[in-house]
């Protein structure tokens, strides 16, 4: 008999959640980039998502290992861009090529997003509205323009906060043996 696995779904959801909000907060204008923020996308945002997606991969669901592997990559990749020009190691990015980086991102989470459309509503609105941000990010670095970025952090603060809704969801309704929160 095998042994039940958990559910790795909450801990990629509070990785991507988490680190989404507080990017975000950033990007709203509250607070410049440090290490809180990049060590947040590495480790949680990264590092947590992969092993949530290797988990998922041992359950045999193709749509969350995709999702969770490919976001927490996102994540280690995003905190490379940042980091590797500081460390010399690289020349900056340019805004525009940063543009296309997450427009590419927004064009795998909008095909991402159509693997929602038989799922439960929170799920539909965290992939819609990480669309969203994706293409407003891609806006923001291709115009230079702060509002289209501030819009961008305030629309990725709620984006995140559905996904750490969920995640709870999930966790209350296995720990309580009930649905709490609907989802």
């Amino acid at each position: 008999m095998e042994a039940k696995l958990a559910n790795p779904a909450p801990l990629g959801l509070m990785g991507f959640g988490m680190t989404t909000v507080l990017l975000n907060i950033h990007n709203a204008g509250f607070f410049p980039i440090s290490a809180m923020v990049l060590a947040m996308g590495f480790f949680y945002g990264g590092v947590a998502q992969v092993i949530a997606g290797c988990m998922e991969w041992r359950k045999g669901n193709t749509f969350a290992c995709t999702a969770f592997t490919s976001y927490g990559l996102f994540w280690m990749t995003l905190v490379g861009l940042l980091v590797l020009p500081k460390l010399g190691w690289a020349e900056a990015t340019p805004h525009a090529y940063m543009g296309w980086y997450l427009f590419m991102w927004g064009l795998f989470t909008f095909f991402m997003f159509l693997g929602t459309l038989n799922k439960g509503p929170v799920l539909k609105f965290i992939f819609g509205s990480l669309v969203v941000l994706f293409f407003l990010l891609a806006a923001r670095d291709w115009t230079g323009s702060e509002l289209i970025g501030t819009i961008a952090g305030w629309e990725g603060i709620v984006c995140g906060a559905s996904a750490c809704y969920l995640a709870m969801a999930e966790v209350l309704e296995e720990s309580l043996g009930r649905k709490v929160l609907p989802y």
